[in-house]
């Protein structure tokens, strides 16, 4: 699996149900290759990898990361 760093996790919480975690590909032609849905309060732990470049967040949650924190959505 390799080394990861800290800043290459992060966590999404979901603040309403049906909140959609898609992850994306690395490499030439990026695709969807995960979809996970989200309740109200569950918790994902994520890691970016030598597969995954980015993730998109549908939905209203709080995304933690070493950066800070992020609220998607409008409050």
């Amino acid at each position: 699996m390799g080394n990861h760093a800290p800043e290459d996790y992060f966590i999404v919480k979901a603040q309403e149900n049906g909140v959609t975690v898609i992850g994306l590909t690395r490499g030439k032609d990026t695709r969807f290759h995960h979809t996970e849905k989200l309740d109200k309060g569950e918790v994902m732990l994520m890691q970016f990898t030598e597969h995954t470049s980015a993730v998109k967040i549908r939905g209203k949650a709080e995304v933690s990361t070493p950066f800070g924190k992020v609220d998607t959505g409008e409050e």
